[in-house]
Parts: structure tokens; C-alpha cells; sequence
């Protein structure tokens, strides 16, 4: 019992420090980004800093669904909140989708209107908030993957692409910022678009996984056969008769029928039972519960 407190305690502090670091480090370089854009005279930078303030969002999101999906079980919820944090994905998923939309539309009107002439070129600063953003967001997306991976969270996991699609974006900029210095305005909104595609790619990718995850989609059949192999090899078990096994947020739930000798006792059989029971909670990782039926053989 001990043991989960200390994990618990170490899940909420993880949960709340890469919550900090989303949310600061996102609130600094919106004001940094849209000072260097300002100063430096560019459209491209004052737009990436609205693209970061959309980051501070997203991380909130994800925060207050990893929070609320780490509820106990309650009355009207006897399986858990876990789901919540698939519904935080979703959002997510669609944030990062209108981000794209309106990188693309904005793009396009750019190439349809052809080159501004009359615009003063963008300076130096611009072209060093862009890279600096960059390297930023990079590192923030590394290490918020780190945590999500650590806390198999799909909604700080989503959350991490939104860092490297900001990354994407400060890329656009640096290209675009770069090219108009050098006098080819044009390639500022066809960097855009290449980076609209990239993103939509990455709302597809956060939406359909978390769209898997209430679905009560299996976990496949390697991970099924494994667990298999695992209970066949329990002391008593002579076969397993059936296997399934279903996600509920970044949670799995199981169920399972085992053949016992069919002259053992009903306490002797509900033992071998239990025994698997805790084997499999214990050995194979995010098992929410196992249910094991036994059959006479």
C-alpha cells in the first residue's frame, strides 16, 4: 500500500511539473516572439506567437484531463475515469487541427495575392526568435514525450506533438522570414503549406488513437498471445480456453477463461484462480483488472 502512495505522489508531482513547463515555457516565448515580431517587422513571427498562445491551451487541456482521469472509482463511475484523458486527446487532436486550417488558409490567400510589394523586410531579430523557438519547442517536445511515455498519457503525449508542431511552424517562419530577407516572399507561404500538411497529419494520428481507446479496441495479438503463453505457464493451469482483452483510456481491462483438473475443489480451483489473478496484475503493466473464470477439464 505503501508503495502506490509513493507512486501516486510521484505521478501527481510528474503530472504537475510538465504541466509547468508546457504552460511557462509557452507564456515566455509568446511574449518573446511576438516582441520579435513587432520590432523585427514580422507578419510570420507575430503569427507563430499566436500559434504558441494556442500551446498554453493545449497543455491546460491536457493537464486538467490527466488530473481528472486519476479520480477513483465513485458510484456513477465504478470502472474509473480514465476515458476522460481520451476525451482531452480528442480536443487536442482538434486544436491542432484548426491550427493547421488556419496556417493553411492563411497560405494560401498569401499565394493567391502574390508578393506584398511595399513591406519592409523583415530584421535580424525575427530570423533569431524564429530559431531559438525552434530549439525550444524541440526540447519541450522531447521531454514532455519523455513524461507521457513514463505515465502512458495520450493526452500530455498529444500535447508533445503540439510542441513539435509549433516547432514546424517556427520552422515556416524561419524559412519565410529567411527568403523574404533575401527578397523571395513567396516561399513564406508555401513553407506553410507544406507545414499545414504535417500537422493535419498529426491531429489524424492524436485523434485516432484516442477514438481506438474508447472503443474498447483489443491490445493485438502479440499482446494477447504473450499473456497467453504467460498464464498457460502458471502452476495448475492446464489450458487457456479463451482471451480477450480491451482499452479503456491508457488503461486494460481482461477477461479470461482457464481449464483447472475438474477434480480439485472449488477452493483449491478459485486459488489457482486468484493466483493467476495477481500474476498477471503484477507482472504485465496499466492491467486496470483481470477476470478470470475457471472451467473443468
Amino acid at each position: 500500500m505503501n508503495n502506490k502512495k509513493i507512486d501516486d505522489n510521484y505521478e501527481q508531482k510528474m503530472i504537475k511539473q510538465v504541466s509547468a513547463v508546457g504552460i511557462f515555457g509557452n507564456v515566455l516565448l509568446v511574449i518573446f516572439k511576438l516582441f520579435a515580431g513587432i520590432i523585427g517587422n514580422s507578419a510570420a513571427m507575430v503569427s507563430d506567437a499566436i500559434h504558441s498562445a494556442s500551446d498554453v491551451v493545449a497543455t491546460l487541456v491536457a493537464f486538467i484531463g490527466v488530473r481528472a482521469s486519476k479520480k477513483e472509482a465513485d458510484s456513477k463511475h465504478p470502472y474509473g475515469h480514465e476515458r476522460i484523458e481520451c476525451v482531452a486527446s480528442l480536443i487536442l487532436g482538434s486544436i491542432l487541427f484548426m491550427t493547421g486550417i488556419g496556417i493553411g488558409i492563411a497560405s494560401v490567400k498569401k499565394i493567391i495575392l502574390g508578393q506584398s510589394d511595399g513591406i519592409e523586410s523583415p530584421k535580424e531579430i525575427a530570423l533569431i526568435a524564429a530559431i531559438i523557438s525552434i530549439v525550444t519547442k524541440e526540447v519541450m517536445f522531447r521531454y514532455t514525450r519523455a513524461v507521457a511515455k513514463k505515465l502512458n498519457s495520450d493526452a500530455f503525449m498529444a500535447d508533445a506533438w503540439h510542441h513539435r508542431s509549433d516547432a514546424f511552424s517556427s520552422i515556416g517562419s524561419l524559412i519565410g522570414i529567411g527568403a523574404a530577407m533575401l527578397g523571395f516572399k513567396i516561399m513564406d507561404p508555401i513553407a506553410g503549406l507544406i507545414i499545414c500538411i504535417f500537422i493535419f497529419k498529426i491531429a489524424f494520428d492524436v485523434i485516432m488513437v484516442a477514438i481506438s481507446k474508447m472503443l474498447d479496441t483489443s491490445c493485438g495479438k502479440e499482446y494477447e498471445d504473450k499473456m497467453t503463453n504467460f498464464i498457460s505457464a502458471q502452476e495448475g493451469v492446464i489450458g487457456v480456453d479463451l482471451l480477450r482483452t480491451r482499452t479503456f483510456g491508457n488503461k486494460i481491462y481482461v477477461d479470461a477463461e482457464i481449464s483447472v483438473d475438474g477434480n480439485l475443489r472449488l477452493r483449491e480451483a478459485h486459488s489457482i484462480a486468484e493466483r493467476v489473478h495477481n500474476e498477471v496484475e503484477n507482472n504485465f503493466d496499466n492491467i486496470k483488472h483481470i477476470m478470470i473464470h475457471v472451467n473443468p477439464r
